[in-house]
């Protein structure tokens, strides 16, 4: 990963700026507009830990990407396994964008960054196991069996994620709106549940 920027500086800045203009009109500061310097660090302290807008990074073939919205929120505050297990993001429309229910979605090299719609406070998760995706990537009927003329991923019955994926030794897994796939990394073995019930993987 080349490269990935965060775009607040301008925040930043601005609000220094409207800080010390405050401060400056404040010249008595015996009068209720004068601002202390406790309260101007606290301003600028505030701006510093507000979420980046953008993340901007490099992706395949040198091909510069830009993170928006809870995609971007969530990668900022991604740790460094996750990130890493990641990887580069991939370019093209078929790999980010909206979906018409409204998710929107950034696929990674490793992985998939994906939120239930791009409301700023809309949570983000990430799933970077190779099983667990394969699992929901495969098509299903309404009833989460595996069917060439049913739905996958977040269209699919399981849904959009509402966890990112999380480990308890060799088990992996990710719950989703109406279930959860856990997989063994041990034994390569995928448990796929639909609305409580145990479904087959449908993995070859």
């Amino acid at each position: 990963m080349r490269q990935f920027v965060y775009r607040r500086t301008t925040f930043v800045a601005g609000l220094c700026a409207v800080t010390l203009i405050a401060a400056a009109c404040g010249g008595d500061d015996t009068t209720d507009d004068a601002v202390s310097p406790a309260s101007s660090a606290a301003v600028v302290e505030s701006a510093a830990q507000a979420e980046p807008t953008d993340v901007t990074m490099m992706g395949d073939q040198d091909i510069e990407v830009t993170l928006t919205g809870p995609i971007a929120i969530k990668y900022a505050s991604a740790t460094d396994a996750q990130k890493e297990a990641l990887g580069m993001p991939l370019t093209g429309d078929h790999n980010a964008g909206t979906r018409e229910s409204g998710v929107v979605f950034q696929q990674f090299h490793g992985g998939v960054i994906i939120a239930k719609n791009d409301s700023p406070g809309t949570p983000a998760y990430v799933v970077t196991s190779g099983g667990i995706r394969d699992a929901w990537n495969t098509e299903r009927a309404p009833d989460g069996t595996p069917s060439l003329t049913g739905k996958n991923g977040s269209p699919g019955p399981l849904g959009v994620p509402v966890t990112d994926l999380t480990a308890d030794g060799d088990v992996q897994e990710v719950t989703f709106e109406h279930g959860k796939v856990t997989e063994n990394t041990a034994t390569g073995e995928v448990t796929v549940t639909v609305n409580g019930k145990v479904v087959p993987a449908g993995l070859r």
